[in-house]
This record gives structure tokens, C-alpha cells and sequence, in this order.
């Protein structure tokens, strides 16, 4: 059996770690040595139909309804894994559950209303630590995992808690009860979880089948190269192959001159041909630049300018900045997914000329940034940036080739 090493994120507890110190009413409190989560059954785990008896008699039938069918090989193929059986039993009878109105138990499905959605859910849950795996979610927004790396068989593997009051305290988030699933949840109850089931409400109604997405391609040697080194262009489009038919808009670049009153930085222009709208690493926006509606970049330019000004007028001591068209202005075309706007100044010669600066939405304006935006973009994306509102987003433990990427928009998207 193998084991984390001590000093990984799921090692071993201390004496008077967080389970030492949760509430005795709480969900996640600490188990008395004789208590429901003690002992693992000796005979080893439950499977099949022994699984989904062991669970109707602490919860009941499943709710009313069919539960969501699962292609359990196309799951399993997808994640790399085996999944335990007790969990697959359980999923396959009741589907989606709202256990107590404290705990979701998720199945591999997805939401019509976009309220939920198996693979995104395991793809984030995965970051948090080398070797979990994310299988339900309290409404503390605390996250159940089961541990991978404990054993090679999947029926063995280990339940782990990851407590989000904890982690914002500064203190070990993780909980560690020492058993698989089935004896997990008896141990809540034990703590006081209601033994009461519905319909997860994620499902937003009828939840439908998941069907797993491509898996992400093994990086190519091209790719390892320009994480290691390189720059310009050239080197971003190897770490980062951009889509075939980059999406720009309806209307063109002298018109988007006209209408801004200015030329734009030839490095921008030849980075938006290359790439399009879209998002790098589900956080950075760049605008469609010759789209019409208001989130495009000629959009974001009027609106947002108005509304930094509004700002300024009342709170100039955090609200510093020229805004274009004022001499030396800042000029809007990307944004973060919270809310950070990136901006060129316009300042110098000539558009070639314009520094970068970011507007953070969470803290005081700082300097201008001093790499081209090329330049900016790969060292965001090697995670050796370090200014507000582009955050590093790659964790220690990750390979950043496994998480940074380009979506391109669409038509649609505008």
C-alpha cells in the first residue's frame, strides 16, 4: 500500500490539528475512539448490491424519479482511474443526492442550467493536492475527496476533507477520518447529518448524462522547450498552439482606429491575428478588438472610461490614472475573470511605444508593467509574474503544461 509522503498536503494529522478543533454540532467534528468512524469493517469494502443496502439503511430509498445514467468505462477511461465500487453502486441507484441539506453527493452528470458540471468539478477539485480526487461538496463549500495515492485499490481509498474555513484561517485545512465513503458517511450521521435525501438541486430539474470531453493531449517536446525558455511570438504559439480561424469580429481594424481615434500597438494587432478573442487560463479576457457589442474592446473602451471617471471624481487618491483619450490615458483590452482590467498607457511616440499597466479590482494601483505584452503573457504563463490581478494560477505541485491553455470565442461569445 502506498502512502504520502509526511509532508505532503494529506500527511499525516497532528495532535491538535482541525479535527481537535471543530465544533461538536459540526458536520465535519471530531469523532469520540468508539464512535461510527473508528473502525473500517474488517472484512474489507462493500461492494454492489451490499453497498446500496448498506446506504438505504442509513438513508433511505432514493428520491423519486430515475437516477442519471452513467457510462461508468467512458468515466473511468477519462479519469485515469478505477472508482471505488461502493460509490458506483450508490451513484448508479440514487443518482445526484442532497444528503441533509448539508452535503451534495455528486454523480458524473451535468446541469441543463449550467449550475453544475462533472468534469469541471473533478479538473478543479484535482488542483487542490497531488492525488485527490473530488466526489461531493458541503454547503460550508468545504470539498470531499478521496484520497488516490493511499492505495492501489480504489475500494481501499481513503476519505479526505478539505475545510475552506480552516485554509482561510491559515491552518491545515484537511481532515482525515481514516475511512472509505460508506463508513465516512456513517460516521456524519453519527455527528448529527440529517439521514435525509433529495435530488441534488445542481441537477437545475433533470440532470443529464455526462459525457466525458477529450483528454487533454500530452504535451509535445515544442511545448516543454518554450516553458523553459524563448521569446516573441513565436515561442508563445509553440507553449500555446492558437486556434485555426481566430475570431476577430465583423468589422475591421480602420474602422476599430476610427473609432477609438487612434492606431493600436502593431505587437497587439499581430497577437489578436494570430490568437483571436478568447481566454487564456479561464482567467485572462482579451476582447474581441473589431467586435460591436459592448464588451468588445471598442464597447469596454466608452463604458469603462466613463465609469473609471465617475470614480476618479470622487476617490481620486485610488483612482490615479489619465483615461483615454486624455493625454497619456489608459486604454482598456483585457480583463480577468475578477474583474482586473489589462490597459496600455498612452504614452510615448508612437502605439509601439505603450506601456502596459493593470487596474486591479482588489488593491491600489501600482506601476506599469515593463515587458512587451508578449513578453507579459509568457511570463503570466511560466508563473514568473508577480503583479496584481494576474495572479500565478499554476500551484507547486502542478505541471503548468497541464493547466494553462487558450479558449478561443466565437461568434456566439460576443
Amino acid at each position: 500500500m502506498a502512502h504520502q509522503d509526511q509532508d505532503g498536503p494529506i500527511a499525516g494529522q497532528s495532535a491538535d490539528g482541525p479535527m481537535a478543533q471543530q465544533d461538536d454540532d459540526g458536520l465535519m467534528a471530531q469523532q469520540d475512539d468508539d464512535g461510527p468512524m473508528a473502525h473500517q469493517a474488517d472484512d474489507g469494502p462493500m461492494v454492489g448490491q451490499e453497498a446500496t443496502a448498506a446506504f438505504a439503511e442509513l438513508f433511505g430509498p432514493p428520491p423519486e424519479g430515475p437516477a442519471t445514467p452513467v457510462d461508468w468505462d467512458a468515466v473511468e477511461e477519462w479519469l485515469g482511474l478505477r472508482l471505488p465500487a461502493d460509490y458506483k453502486a450508490v451513484a448508479t441507484a440514487y443518482g445526484p443526492l442532497d444528503i441533509g441539506e448539508r452535503l451534495w453527493l455528486h454523480t458524473p452528470f451535468t446541469s441543463d442550467a449550467r449550475l453544475f458540471d462533472y468534469g469541471r468539478f473533478v479538473e478543479d477539485g484535482r488542483r487542490d493536492a497531488p492525488g485527490v480526487l473530488p466526489f461531493g461538496e458541503t454547503r460550508m463549500s468545504d470539498t470531499l475527496y478521496w484520497d488516490t495515492t493511499a492505495s492501489d485499490d480504489p475500494d481501499r481509498w481513503p476519505v479526505v476533507v478539505h475545510v475552506r474555513d480552516l485554509a482561510n484561517a491559515g491552518k491545515d485545512p484537511w481532515l482525515r477520518p481514516g475511512t472509505t465513503l460508506l463508513p465516512t458517511l456513517a460516521g456524519f450521521v453519527g455527528d448529527g447529518l440529517r439521514p435525509s435525501l433529495a435530488r441534488s438541486g445542481l441537477a437545475g430539474g433533470e440532470p443529464s448524462p455526462w459525457t466525458p470531453p477529450a483528454r487533454r493531449p500530452e504535451p509535445t517536446p515544442e511545448q516543454r522547450a518554450a516553458l523553459a525558455g524563448g521569446t516573441g511570438l513565436a515561442t508563445l504559439t509553440a507553449l500555446i498552439p492558437p486556434p485555426a480561424a481566430p475570431h476577430l469580429g465583423e468589422r475591421s481594424w480602420e474602422w476599430l482606429y476610427e473609432r477609438l481615434g487612434t492606431r493600436l500597438p502593431t505587437e497587439y494587432v499581430r497577437l489578436m491575428e494570430t490568437y483571436g478573442g478568447g481566454e487564456w487560463c479561464q482567467w485572462l479576457r482579451f476582447r474581441t478588438p473589431l467586435g460591436t457589442e459592448r464588451y468588445d474592446l471598442a464597447g469596454t473602451e466608452e463604458w469603462f472610461g466613463a465609469a473609471y471617471r465617475g470614480l476618479r471624481a470622487d476617490y481620486p487618491e485610488y483612482h490615479p490614472l489619465a483615461v483615454w483619450p486624455e493625454p497619456g490615458g489608459f486604454l482598456p483590452f483585457a480583463d480577468s475573470i475578477d474583474g482586473d482590467e489589462l490597459c496600455w498607457l498612452t504614452e510615448g511616440d508612437t502605439p509601439d511605444d505603450w506601456p502596459l499597466i493593470v487596474i486591479p479590482r482588489h488593491a491600489g494601483q501600482g506601476p506599469p508593467l515593463t515587458g512587451t505584452l508578449t513578453e507579459t503573457l509568457l511570463a503570466w504563463l511560466r508563473g514568473e509574474l508577480r503583479t496584481e490581478g494576474l495572479p500565478r494560477l499554476v500551484r507547486p505541485h502542478e505541471d503548468p503544461l497541464d493547466v494553462i491553455d487558450f479558449t478561443p470565442y466565437g461568434p456566439k461569445d460576443d
